[in-house]
């Protein structure tokens, strides 16, 4: 690690250094989208943020004489941890210049403070858990990335590597460019489907918020409960995450599915606002309240980030019913021209499988590295 020094952020000054890093990192990426300062800032805060209150981390930052060219984050989940029978520490908020020695330091580091924290195994990059931005991008660096999904420079990978992290896990990510595809074959097949099981669809009703977050919870628990890497939220986080919620959701799109009286699934689809993000460059103020106005017509797809079907029901057909609601809402709201699905696990072969013959196209692909300690 010649020439480099590793420091804990531990005052006011070195984290607006940690947050501010990517804007020199990505300063030649076109496809990057700045993310929000005061957003970092806040899921970083021990004091505010409510994922804290069962967890615990360390910031690291690489400096090479006065200049910091990079930064980590290492985390324990006690939930994550509960949940799975483990000792696991994360590594995540992982940028770097292309400096091998940087990466080393970081990840010595993350993994040594882990150790100090009992933990046996680490992987990442968990921004800070599986209920939030996670995954290293190692395909498909030539498309910006759908709200709430990471992107980074493609070196990454091989700076990670080469610290001794290797692959666990990918998730991909599939583009259906036009979301009326096929669409008169789903549309027969659906209208069997909701007849033969009462299936139907209503959407969020935001007047009941809380209630309908409890429920959007429970089947989420139970439809994701076995997939790798699941946690549970808790009422906490399950707050926060609504009033970011209420902010960008398109509440005609965030729906449950229903087997006559009974709900048995979610769907969550997001407006891709990240065109704005891109607009703002990391703060609102008075000015970006004026960009969102103006530049509000620039959002142009959405992004599926959640869909789950209680697990006794999982056999029914029911995506068939739900995509079929897509293409209608796609109808109806001409602005959204593309669909993401991200991420599914690169071995849920029914729902990718599925996702193919709806004429979806995986291009995008991210990876889970790990490494025991």
């Amino acid at each position: 690690m010649r020439g480099v020094n590793i420091v804990l952020v531990d005052n006011r000054a070195d984290m607006k250094a940690f947050i501010d890093l990517p804007w020199k990192i990505y300063a030649g990426y076109s496809n990057w989208v700045p993310p929000l300062k005061a957003e970092v800032g806040k899921l970083l805060d021990t004091d505010r943020h409510p994922f804290w209150k069962f967890s615990r981390r360390a910031l690291f930052l690489a400096r090479r004489d006065s200049e910091t060219i990079g930064r980590i984050a290492a985390v324990v989940d006690d939930n994550h941890n509960r949940f799975h029978h483990e000792s696991s520490g994360a590594w995540g908020f992982f940028e770097c210049v292309s400096d091998p020695d940087a990466a080393a330091g970081l990840f010595q580091a993350a993994e040594d403070w882990l150790r100090s924290q009992g933990m046996t195994f680490m992987r990442g990059p968990l921004n800070p858990s599986t209920n939030y931005e996670l995954g290293l991008l190692v395909e498909g660096f030539e498309y910006p990335p759908a709200v709430m999904m990471t992107y980074n420079p493609p070196y990454y990978q091989e700076l990670v590597e080469s610290c001794g992290l290797s692959k666990e896990k990918d998730l991909r990510a599939l583009v259906l460019e036009q979301l009326g595809l096929n669409s008169d074959r789903i549309e027969r097949l659906a209208k069997r489907v909701a007849q033969q099981n009462r299936v139907s669809i209503r959407t969020f009703n935001k007047k009941d918020f809380l209630s309908e977050l409890y429920l959007l919870r429970e089947i989420y628990n139970d439809a994701w409960g076995d997939n790798w890497g699941f946690v549970p939220l808790t009422d906490d986080e399950l707050t926060q995450i609504a009033a970011n919620l209420r902010r960008i959701a398109d509440f005609d799109l965030v729906f449950f599915i229903y087997l006559g009286d009974e709900p048995v699934g979610v769907a969550l689809v997001l407006p891709d606002i990240n065109p704005l993000l891109k607009r703002l460059n990391g703060g609102i103020g008075l000015l970006g309240l004026f960009k969102i106005l103006l530049y509000r017509k620039e959002i142009r797809g959405v992004r599926c980030c959640l869909f789950g079907v209680k697990k006794q029901y999982q056999k029914l057909g029911i995506p068939l019913v739900v995509f079929d609601y897509l293409h209608r809402m796609s109808l109806r709201k001409k602005e959204y021209k593309y669909l993401e699905l991200s991420w599914t696990l690169e071995d849920n072969v029914a729902i990718n499988q599925f996702a193919e013959e709806l004429g979806g196209r995986f291009y995008k692909r991210y990876r889970i590295f790990g490494k025991s300690l």
